[in-house]
């Protein structure tokens, strides 16, 4: 894995998102109460709806135009058919960083 650092966990609201954009389209970073960190597309499948804007729960992502939820560790929309992408992201001495080989062999946005 290839890690580059995005962010310091306190640069993402808690129970809230933050986009990172690339050439490739647009990653959401998640942080939980528990302040666990996690990313994924940002466009939910359904209507393209934008995943940073919507409500984190528990390790879930609620989407704001739809209501369709995701987990967060596998992507699956939970009762419906779809997933988003997720991407591994891990925190160090307070530093979010994310494995650019993953964002690397992402399909276009």
């Amino acid at each position: 894995m290839s890690w580059i650092d995005i962010c310091g966990t306190e640069d993402i609201p808690l129970r809230g998102a933050r986009t990172l954009k690339t050439a490739l389209g647009c990653v959401a970073v998640f942080r939980t109460a528990k302040d666990e960190v996690f990313a994924a597309s940002n466009t939910c499948p359904h209507k393209g709806g934008p995943l940073s804007e919507g409500i984190v729960h528990g390790q879930s992502v609620t989407c704001p135009l739809h209501n369709w939820v995701f987990d967060l560790n596998t992507g699956q929309a939970q009762g419906e058919d779809g997933s988003i992408a997720t991407f591994p992201v891990r925190v160090e001495a307070g530093r979010v960083l994310i494995d650019a080989a993953k964002l690397l062999a992402r399909s276009a946005a």
